[in-house]
């Protein structure tokens, strides 16, 4: 059996904001100071690989025990940025979330009922002490949300083919600025509830505008899909520009132009049709 810190652990997206280091009250602004400084840093492949580790004892434990003291660091323009892990809080709110991606009876065998009505205890217990917490990440499984792509435009997109010399693995990830993903937000809204009916779309864009809002507004925003680069045909990830489709459909909509708009939605739907598939398979 491979070693777990060998795996490659796939099949989920990442929205991400990293804040300036002056957006952390002391004594934490200090330990992420020092940390940017760090010469090597644990990667995202490496978070995942820990929180796959917790899952082999038995019983597995789903959340844990302390909160993660590692971040991802980015410096744009001189500025040092960081998105804390905070593997604890976003271990409790994706247990949360099991219930209506899997059968019970998976679920069941996955995480004993006596172990996840623990977890949901000791969150709720935490949450008394912690009120205004809030997690730097957010995950989705097997898809990029569509209103992720709101946030960001083609001209942000960074595509690395890897598999070079290094054996790097693809890439596909943009960042905007706060500020830039705050403007989108609210002009898409403006859009989407002047042309179509409230849903999940709508629903969902109205939630992610929240969170960005709770953020210092010198942050970085940035949506990386992670893991759905393992799924996605080589030549379908290259030509992947999911955010211009979204955005050439909002302003579709916006014009009034109806046909326009469902060519745009037919070309995202072909798209990830096939990671679907893929998640039925699983």
């Amino acid at each position: 059996m491979p070693k777990v810190s060998a795996v490659i652990v796939p099949y989920a997206s990442y929205l991400r904001v990293y804040e300036p280091l002056a957006a952390f009250p002391e004594p934490e602004r200090g330990h992420w100071a020092g940390y940017a400084r760090r010469p090597e840093r644990p990667s995202c492949q490496d978070e995942l690989r820990r929180s796959l580790a917790d899952l082999l004892p038995t019983p597995p434990i789903p959340v844990p025990v302390h909160e993660s003291a590692d971040a991802f660091v980015v410096e744009v323009d001189g500025v040092v940025c960081v998105c804390p892990w905070r593997t604890r809080l976003r271990g409790w709110q994706a247990l949360g979330d099991l219930g209506g991606e899997l059968p019970e009876s998976v679920l069941d065998s996955v995480l004993p009922p006596l172990v996840r009505r623990q977890a949901a205890l000791d969150y709720e217990r935490w949450l008394e002490r912690n009120p205004d917490a809030r997690p730097w990440i957010r995950t989705s499984t097997w898809q990029v949300p569509l209103n992720w792509f709101v946030l960001v435009s083609d001209e942000e997109r960074l595509y690395e083919k890897g598999a070079g010399a290094d054996g790097a693995a693809p890439a596909l990830r943009y960042r905007t600025p706060m500020v830039q993903a705050r403007r989108r937000t609210a002009r898409a809204l403006k859009t989407l509830r002047d042309t179509i009916e409230d849903g999940p779309l709508i629903d969902g864009l109205l939630e992610v505008g929240r969170w960005l809002e709770e953020f210092h507004p010198r942050s970085l925003v940035e949506l990386d899909y992670g893991g759905l680069v393992h799924v996605l045909p080589a030549g379908e990830l290259e030509g992947d520009h999911s955010a211009a489709d979204v955005h050439e459909g909002i302003e579709a909509l916006r014009t009034g132009d109806g046909t326009a708009a469902g060519e745009a939605y037919g070309r995202l739907v072909e798209r990830w049709r096939s990671v679907r598939d893929r998640q039925s398979a699983n």
